[in-house]
């Protein structure tokens, strides 16, 4: 089952990604000023899945990639694949899983594994 995971970029705002069952980032979201604004998105895309627009594209370099729509706006962005096949299986994923993924937490700046000594 799929997971998001919210995490703060280096310039100090935060981002969520959907990370499928074998550990890939799917898609990344947009940036947020406040990590609760993450939460918020999570839940709100997680109950309005059907409304979802997955608009899909080909990169200069021959990747494919999907922007993920919802409401006539740009949630996120996905990774870039080889196939279109696997940008269905990515698509796939999100559909099946993302209602009712949990979400983890790693944008605090504590150290969440403990000290190595």
């Amino acid at each position: 089952m799929g997971t998001f995971v919210i995490a703060q970029r280096l310039s100090g705002v935060y981002k969520y990604e959907f990370v499928s069952r074998k550990g890939k980032t799917i898609f990344t979201s947009n940036d947020f000023e406040l990590r609760f604004e993450c939460e918020e998105e999570i839940e709100k895309l997680k109950s309005s899945l059907e409304r979802c627009v997955f608009m899909r594209f080909k990169s200069s370099s021959g990747k494919f990639f999907f922007r993920l729509i919802l409401d006539e706006h740009e949630v996120a962005v996905s990774r870039r694949y080889t196939t279109q096949l696997l940008l269905q299986k990515g698509i796939d994923e999100i559909i099946k899983y993302a209602d009712r993924a949990e979400f983890l937490d790693f944008s605090s700046a504590e150290d969440i594994f403990g000290s190595s000594e």
